[in-house]
């Protein structure tokens, strides 16, 4: 997906619902950097957008369920509107004061979540397409081990067992990092 994709959906929506104020999460976050480089395309495969509106979180689920996955607006563009709760993910604490403002071409107003923020929550959730995304902002230095690894100490994670996973999922990637790193030497 790309700004152009996320601009036709936030813009129908605020057409529609009169919801000007998003704050996107997840895999798309790194849209926001887009003012800055390219997003590499590898992630970019999401054709969910995870958002909720920034000032009405209460909305989330009728969005969801009018842009949603199954939605007339998924059929006929291919990608959908997933609706989150703000209390979704698992985030380190200040993450609100990191994201990233743009104003899309249509006037809505999007916040997203700095990238290694959404990467601590994507540790948190551990799926491969997860690690797949870190990877990628690994290798091309969207991510820092270093700042993960620093916001971990100020995430409060679920319970001691997600923390415990996600811990495991960064030790395996500094060990992946170091390898690469060091091959190419």
């Amino acid at each position: 997906m790309n700004l152009e994709q996320l601009d036709t959906l936030l813009s129908e929506i605020s057409h529609a619902k009169g919801v000007d104020d998003f704050v996107i999460v997840g895999s798309l976050s790194v849209l926001g950097l887009t003012q800055e480089r390219i997003a590499p395309s590898q992630m970019l495969t999401s054709i969910d957008v995870d958002a909720y509106p920034e000032h009405d979180p209460k909305l989330t689920d009728e969005l969801g369920r009018l842009w949603g996955q199954g939605s007339a607006f998924e059929r006929k563009h291919g990608y959908y509107y997933d609706a989150v709760s703000p209390e979704l993910p698992t985030l380190p604490d200040g993450w609100e004061s990191r994201m990233i403002p743009l104003i899309l071409p249509s006037g809505v107003h999007v916040k997203f979540l700095e990238p290694n923020d959404a990467a601590v929550s994507k540790y948190a959730r551990g799926e491969a397409k997860d690690r797949q995304w870190i990877r990628e902002g690994l290798r091309q230095s969207i991510l820092s081990l270093a700042t993960i690894e620093y916001r971990f100490r100020e995430t409060p994670f679920l319970d001691q067992e997600e923390h415990a996973r996600a811990k495991t999922l960064l030790k395996e990637d500094r060990s992946w990092v170091e390898s690469k790193f060091s091959k190419s030497k």
